[in-house]
């Protein structure tokens, strides 16, 4: 599998390095990838990029935006990990190809732009 994502990361002429094994970190300003993460375990690859802090205050309403928000995501979706927004996608290696792969990354770069002004208010 290692072999098969970096090859997808080369193709796409993505800047990304290895964080570990398994595990990439893409951080390429031009496409609106900036700390993605790519992690491949087993049966599953897993993108996942943190979005910003759950803020102190006004938590419920951050929370009904984001599951608002879900509703339009191609790939993905917004989910919560201790502290932090994330955004999130997994696959299943077996069926992971080329363009599934660019297809969930162009749709995560493009979500972070367009929900950005939403979010942003939230923001400490």
């Amino acid at each position: 599998m290692q072999s098969k994502i970096e090859g997808y990361l080369i193709n796409l002429a993505l800047t990304y390095e290895e964080a570990g094994e398994d595990v990439w970190v893409i951080n390429d300003d031009d496409k609106g990838l900036g700390n993605v993460f790519v992690f491949a375990e087993d049966s599953l690859v897993t993108i996942r990029t943190k979005v910003m802090d759950v803020p102190a205050e006004r938590k419920c309403e951050l929370f009904e935006e984001l599951l608002r928000l879900n509703v339009d995501l191609v790939y993905g979706a917004y989910a919560l990990d201790g502290a932090d927004v994330i955004l999130v996608e997994t696959f299943e290696t077996g069926t992971l190809d080329y363009e599934e792969f660019q297809g969930a990354l162009d749709a995560i770069g493009l979500s972070l732009a367009q929900h950005y002004p939403t979010l942003s208010v939230f923001r400490q």
